[in-house]
C-alpha cells in the first residue's frame, strides 16, 4: 500500500498505508467494534456531524468515522499516487 495521504472527507486526511479496513457501519459487530473503540479513546470522527457512511480500521488499532462512502475511499487509495488527498464528494457539499 502507498505511504500517501488520502482525503476521508471535510478537509480530514488519513495515511493510505495505515489503513487495514474500511467496512460499513451498518453491521452489529462494526458498531460493537465502534463502541469498543470510543470507551478506549481509540475513536476518531470525522464525519462534520453527518451519517457515518463508512469505518477505517487502522494498524494503530484506531477506528475513523466517515461521511465518505467505503467504495469513495477505496478508489481514492488506488488513486493516491496519482490524484493526492485531493477530491471532492457529494457528501462533502452539502
Amino acid at each position: 500500500m502507498k505511504n500517501s495521504l488520502v482525503s476521508i472527507g471535510f478537509g480530514n486526511v488519513i495515511y493510505a498505508s495505515r489503513v487495514v479496513a474500511i467496512v460499513n457501519p451498518g453491521s452489529s459487530p462494526i458498531r460493537k467494534l465502534r463502541e469498543e473503540a470510543r470507551e478506549r479513546g481509540k475513536l476518531i470522527d470525522a464525519t462534520e456531524g453527518r451519517k457515518t457512511r463508512s469505518i477505517i480500521v487502522t494498524d494503530s488499532d484506531h477506528i475513523i468515522l466517515s461521511a465518505i462512502q467505503v467504495e469513495t475511499i477505496v478508489q481514492r487509495i488506488g488513486g493516491a499516487g496519482e490524484h493526492g488527498a485531493g477530491g471532492e464528494h457529494e457528501a462533502e457539499k452539502r
